[in-house]
């Protein structure tokens, strides 16, 4: 619960030291800001003395905290335009988030917290314009914690992007070592599996205390959405990959431990529902659409994996969007009036044929799992203005044309299917130039495929987009550089927006 003052508290106040009742600093989680508009966005923290405490409470007293808030035009917080206090209370894990409204459109501000005489680290963030401002943008996804260390994250940051989208797996719900990359393990997670609101609550908090993804969350705004590892691998809708028992209870102890580490609107929880399906627009400029891919779609077809034949993955009553969802899709790229429109969501839409030679084999869980809703989608898209998808959860750059009959190369290119590598899972990249060759000669509506860790940087204007697929050579120790390998330019449509 918020408590605003809306008044022009000064610098030294603020830093004023009150009697502290608590043995250490509690902001170990970094701060964040997330879903922007033209007068405001959400600042999120959440207070944890003891991040990797077993019980899932950060160390934190069983009582509530007031938590102040401030926000500035400048880096020193001379000129502080909005200020207030919140409350952590226990029963949401001492979380905070702050909806500020009231902002200038378009601009810069920096933020921070301070609680029990203790403060946080300073926060940049934006409100979006009302025009046509130009973007500057990241795509991330698939950070598994034992897999390596956040570098990626710490490279995105260096580049000081307005946003960043994060397309989900911001987390893993295995147990130490419960998937093995190829590369090792370079460092532990918490123990067991998440099966409870506390070990959800304790993963996420083992993953908020890395430094370089504090970095990456302070340095912009994150529009986020989750895909499956933020609950269990492979879920789909009410229906566990593993056929566990307590599914529903674990599913909201995961949705509701996701919000609470994340800058979400209060909004987003809807009890038993965590809704990540939403618009942000960017002035004039764009329209972000983003997509839940997990929580409403039917079960995967043919017992789910990387099949040959599989006839039910091609019923038009099987829905990966869910009714609802699908009606808000079809309703905003409708009614969008924006130069471009980016549909951020989880898994591979392109078509991809993983067997070599004759015959087809694709990956059920993906959009080939639920064909001829894709193909409905590619439809909308083809009226829609500048469309193109973004895309996490493959662990590899892919560039792909979107089409509504891959199987025909004389069939209309809709949209473009830029796809993320991952931040950290699958361990240290690698480039197999014989196994790449192989895919893209089976799959010729994609033209570009990298197996190494990394991310996407964008810069959009009215008349471009411009995407540089950023990578690294290694992960399972500190400090690479990253490079681009490759740049994508698509320009606008002439006749669009």
């Amino acid at each position: 619960m918020e408590r605003r003052t809306f008044l022009a508290a000064t610098a030294a106040s603020f830093l004023l030291p009150p009697s502290r009742s608590l043995a250490g600093d509690p902001f170990t989680l970094g701060v964040a800001s997330g879903d922007p508009s033209t007068d405001g966005f959400v600042l999120w923290t959440r207070l944890a003395l003891d991040p990797l405490s077993g019980d899932g409470r950060g160390g934190m007293p069983s009582r509530s905290l007031d938590v102040e808030w401030q926000i500035s035009t400048d880096e020193r917080f001379s000129k502080v335009v909005r200020s207030g206090t919140a409350t952590a209370s226990p029963g949401a894990a001492h979380s905070v988030h702050v909806e500020a409204r009231g902002l200038e459109p378009g601009r810069e501000y920096f933020y921070r917290f301070r609680s029990e005489g203790r403060l946080s680290r300073t926060g940049r963030t934006r409100t979006t314009p009302v025009g046509a401002q130009p973007l500057t943008f990241a795509v991330a996804a698939c950070a598994h914690y034992e897999h390596g260390y956040y570098t990626a994250y710490r490279r995105l940051a260096e580049q000081e992007p307005d946003l960043v989208v994060h397309l989900g797996d911001y987390m893993y719900e295995y147990g130490p070592s419960g998937y093995t990359a190829l590369a090792g393990k370079v460092r532990t997670h918490t123990p067991g599996k998440c099966a409870t609101l506390a070990d959800y609550r304790l993963r996420h908090a083992q993953y908020k205390s890395d430094r370089d993804l504090q970095k990456a969350h302070a340095v912009a705004p994150w529009l986020v959405a989750f895909d499956d590892h933020e609950l269990e691998n492979n879920w789909a809708g009410p229906v566990s990959s593993t056929g566990a028992p307590g599914f529903a209870r674990r599913r909201a102890a995961a949705f509701r431990a996701y919000y609470e580490n994340m800058p979400l609107r209060r909004a987003s929880l809807q009890g038993a529902v965590l809704r990540v399906n939403r618009r942000v627009s960017w002035g004039t400029l764009a329209r972000f659409h983003l997509l839940d891919t997990r929580q409403f779609r039917d079960d995967q077809a043919c017992m789910d994996g990387v099949r040959a034949s599989c006839d039910e993955r091609l019923s038009a009553r099987r829905t990966l969007l869910g009714d609802d969802q699908r009606r808000w899709l079809s309703e905003g790229l409708r009614s969008s009036t924006t130069r471009w429109n980016l549909l951020g969501q989880q898994i591979m839409m392109a078509q991809r044929d993983y067997k070599v030679g004759p015959g087809r084999e694709v990956n059920l869980d993906s959009w080939d799992g639920y064909a001829p809703e894709r193909t409905r989608l590619l439809g909308w898209l083809q009226e829609t203005s500048n469309p193109v998808v973004l895309t996490g959860d493959a662990h590899m750059h892919h560039d792909a044309e979107l089409k509504l009959d891959f199987d025909d190369p004389s069939s209309p290119v809709v949209a473009r299917e830029l796809v993320a590598s991952s931040i950290a899972s699958d361990g240290d990249g690698y480039r197999d130039k014989a196994w790449i060759a192989e895919a893209l000669a089976e799959n010729p509506h994609i033209s570009y495929i990298d197996q190494r860790r990394g991310y996407l940087a964008a810069r959009l204007t009215s008349t471009e987009l411009s995407v540089d697929f950023r990578t690294l050579d290694y992960i399972s120790r500190k400090g690479a550089p990253a490079k681009t390998t490759k740049t994508v330019t698509i320009p606008a449509a002439a006749s669009a927006g």
